[in-house]
């Protein structure tokens, strides 16, 4: 039965990405899906310290990876949006929903081309993350990648990717403009050119 102690030890292994720790508070009872004062499940906290041996103890334990902190992320948006991809790799692997959505009302793909994380891009695309998804605040991963991207190569590399997957650039965002717009706008040449092309 898990009691507080239990808890208290299993969110300090995490802390300390000691796995060992990890594993002998759930021997002891330690629920797998507490939550500390955030809403956090040791899960979403070993995420976020990007605690890749605790958060690998807990998923080959049975964590939930779809499950949902305070602020809606969960270990599978948050290793996408932050380009962990020891991790995303694992919740892929144990039962990430490809479909959810974080508190913009977006996917894990659309964060991760905004930071220009070209191979958490190629991870999320061949999972079958949704191209095309609008976010509330209205952007596509395509017109992320372009209105927050410097046009370096990366951000090439991800539009590519994104454009082979079937992302349509005709989609307007927010602003009512085109990817392709923000892309000459920003004088984003070689981006401008891949949107372009196939048209």
């Amino acid at each position: 039965m898990s009691t507080p102690e239990l808890e208290d030890a299993l969110f300090e292994a995490v802390r300390y990405d000691d796995p060992v720790a990890v594993r002998a508070a759930l021997d002891a009872g330690a629920d797998i899906e507490a939550r500390d004062d955030r809403r956090r499940t040791p899960l979403v906290a070993a995420t976020k310290a990007n605690a890749v041996a605790a958060a690998t103890a807990l998923i080959e334990a049975g964590a939930d990876v779809n499950a949902q902190d305070g602020i809606r992320d969960s270990a599978f948006l948050y290793a996408g949006a932050e380009g962990l991809t020891e991790i995303l790799a694992l919740t892929l692997t144990h039962g990430a929903d490809v479909h959810s959505i974080n508190r913009f009302g977006g996917t894990a793909l659309i964060p991760a081309a905004e930071h220009g994380h070209v191979e958490t891009v190629r991870m999320l695309i061949a999972a079958g993350v949704p191209v095309n998804h609008v976010n509330d605040p209205g952007w596509t991963a395509l017109l992320e990648a372009v209105v927050y991207g410097d046009g370096s190569a990366r951000y090439v590399d991800v539009v590519a990717q994104l454009r082979a997957a079937g992302a349509d650039p005709s989609i307007r965002g927010a602003d009512g403009l085109t990817a392709l717009h923000h892309a000459n706008r920003l004088g984003q040449w070689e981006v401008a050119a891949l949107l372009r092309a196939g048209r």
